[in-house]
């Protein structure tokens, strides 16, 4: 939180004052705060609760150079003190299908709800698995930017860079997908104003 936020920000008042930041404070971000920011949007909904979201936290200045030739020399990439990169990993979710399922639920339905899980995808190949659980990561995204705004820290959604790239950089297997690159900290300018449709231009009432 800001000098000046001495609670947390309501989900609307985060949702209003969140802008798209590129220039941040050098301040590095306070890994209590950034645990809890990965925290709550751990808690984004997935369908069957597969969980196939991951985030790789870049707070290496050399790396976040390398990420920042990767978005097309971006400069919010080397800016902002930490850089979350988002991504689902559905090879990973079937490799170990048993930890989706709650504990509670005892060893044999755990089994057997694993076992569904794995048979449900095998009609399908990695690239449809991967979009997939893309869907579900792009939620966790969002959620991401607003529990960090929550926190007063800033971000900007990032989709501009060479996911090949990304992936070689941080050690990622090909068959991931990116939800996309989010740098955070504290704003160093106020960003643009929000110019949105209103919601009858966007909505149809049945």
């Amino acid at each position: 939180m800001t000098a000046t936020q001495t609670r947390p920000l309501t989900v609307t008042e985060a949702i209003q004052t969140r802008r798209s930041i590129r220039k941040f404070q050098p301040e590095p971000i306070s890994q209590n705060d950034l645990r809890e920011i990965l925290r709550l949007a751990s808690l984004a909904p997935t369908a069957n609760n597969v969980q196939p979201t991951r985030f790789a936290v870049i707070q290496n200045p050399e790396l976040q150079a390398k990420l920042q030739e990767a978005a097309y020399g971006q400069t919010q990439v080397t800016s902002a003190p930490a850089v979350i990169v988002v991504y689902s990993d559905m090879e990973d979710v079937l490799q170990n299908a048993e930890e989706t399922v709650h504990p509670g639920m005892g060893e044999e339905q755990i089994k057997t709800r694993a076992e569904r899980l794995r048979q449900s995808f095998e009609g399908q190949d990695v690239a449809q698995r991967g979009q997939w659980g893309l869907t579900q990561a792009n939620i966790a995204f969002g959620f991401l930017m607003l529990a960090a705004r929550g926190l007063g820290y800033d971000t900007v959604p990032m989709l501009g860079f060479d996911p090949q790239k990304v992936r070689e950089l941080l050690g990622l297997p090909d068959h991931v997908q990116f939800a996309g690159m989010l740098p955070i900290g504290k704003r160093a300018e106020e960003g643009f104003p929000h110019h949105r449709h209103s919601v009858e231009r966007i909505t149809t009432f049945y």
